[in-house]
């Protein structure tokens, strides 16, 4: 793991019990993760709906925490924008769900946030390569999105390999983050292909012990 880089661990509260929300986010807080990512889904781009801005907003003074945003969601400039309103720290769109990449990241550059871009699982890495100076988050896919709980998808880690590549010849600052079927079993592949950042949902909100299975993904370190 690079220095510059430490491990970061994101539960996306997309598999918390939605009627017990502000439960969620403490849960996330207690158990020493760093982020709470946050799946913004519209039906469209994704066929499930999740929960928008203002759920993020009403949960923002519950948490000193970093807030991810995952938008899911066709033309996701308006969206984008209103999550910043709401307390984000964090905006990643999809390279699949916007033309003007590069307008929309200098735009949240503008607005004060971090900006990423996402990669489903059929989009080569290659397609992003041109805006990775200019990016703060390259989110993997691991699973198809739309859905919780699905299985990690092993063939999109040459996209972890190939980015730790390119950010170590060329000196950028991206994070790579990785999403889809995260748990004990397959964060260490994550990790040794390059990812630095890992998004779990269902593993979390069913483990027994949060804090322990923070720490599990870690290797065993607090």
């Amino acid at each position: 793991m690079d220095d510059k880089f430490p491990l970061i661990i994101a539960p996306s509260v997309l598999s918390a019990d939605f009627a017990a929300l502000g439960s969620a986010v403490a849960s996330i807080e207690a158990s020493g993760a760093e982020w709470v990512h946050w799946d913004v889904m519209d039906g469209r781009f994704v066929p499930n709906l999740s929960f928008g801005p203002p759920v993020i907003q009403a949960l923002r003074p519950r948490s000193s925490l970093f807030f991810d945003v995952h938008l899911m969601v066709e033309n996701p400039s308006f969206m984008a924008g209103e999550s910043v309103k709401a307390g984000a720290n964090a905006v990643t769109f999809h390279w699949e769900a916007e033309v003007h990449h590069h307008r929309l990241v200098e735009t949240l550059h503008q607005q004060g946030v971090k900006a990423g871009i996402a990669l489903v699982p059929s989009t080569p890495v290659e397609a992003v390569k041109e805006l990775l100076p200019f990016l703060d988050i390259v989110l993997i896919m691991t699973v198809n999105p739309g859905f919780g709980g699905q299985k990690y998808l092993t063939f999109c880690e040459s996209k972890l390999q190939k980015l730790l590549s390119w950010r170590a010849e060329n000196s950028w600052n991206y994070r790579i983050s990785v999403d889809g079927g995260i748990q004990t079993a397959t964060a260490p592949q994550a990790v040794a292909s390059g990812a630095d950042t890992l998004v779990t949902g269902s593993a979390f909100f069913s483990a027994q012990d949060p804090r322990e299975y923070v720490r599990s993904l870690r290797g065993g370190r607090e």
